[in-house]
């Protein structure tokens, strides 16, 4: 299982980054967003990434950021919002067991927070229209791999960390109750096996 304690995930403008520092804040770890942490194993910004190599070699160096983060990080991880378009970052996901929050909110806001995204490749030609067309391509993806699905709509980033907070310890004492069965299962299966071999 991943040492990450919570995995952010979702469109752009829909506050993972501002939520996950708060959230780490709140949860007493450290934060990291994998475009910062591209960002710095590149040397360059994720615009001229961009435009340099294309977005193919750039979901590659995400994958594998990605990939290192969730086996050796032990903070609050945000992910950029087309991490999840890349199969080996959705099967490193899944296989991690940690739990991945998808935050989720309305076009129209998210037009309104990411504003002339000049610093954003794939929405700065036209981003309420790309917003929309990406938001209808990835909807599925973000689905796929969420534990838990917030919205962030009309609610400010205090409100969106305590239902978060409170999302994850359920999850997770839903998985202990769910471990602590198995075990019982396996204990009962021994014992019937034990019983049937005397």
């Amino acid at each position: 299982m991943s040492p990450v304690r919570a995995v952010l995930v979702g469109m752009p403008g829909t506050g993972k980054t501002s939520v996950g520092r708060k959230l780490a804040e709140t949860l007493g770890v450290s934060f990291a967003d994998s475009d910062e942490l591209i960002v710095r194993r590149e040397g360059r910004p994720v615009a001229e990434i961009f435009a340099q190599e294309g977005e193919q070699y750039f979901r590659q160096v995400e994958a594998e950021v990605i990939a290192e983060a969730l086996t050796n990080f032990d903070g609050v991880l945000a992910l950029g919002g087309g991490a999840v378009t890349n199969a080996a970052s959705r099967e490193a996901l899944t296989a991690s067991k940690a739990p991945v929050v998808h935050l989720q909110t309305g076009i129209s806001t998210l037009t309104s927070r990411v504003g002339s995204a000049h610093d954003r490749p794939l929405l700065a030609s036209d981003p309420a229209s790309r917003l929309t067309e990406l938001a209808g391509q990835r909807g599925e993806w973000y689905r796929a791999v969420a534990t838990v699905t917030v919205d962030t709509e009309r609610r400010g980033v205090g409100r969106v960390v305590e239902v978060i907070a409170r999302l994850i310890d359920d999850a997770a004492d839903e998985a202990s109750e769910q471990t602590s069965e198995d075990q019982a299962n396996l204990v009962n299966e021994d014992a019937t096996e034990g019983t049937q071999q005397s």
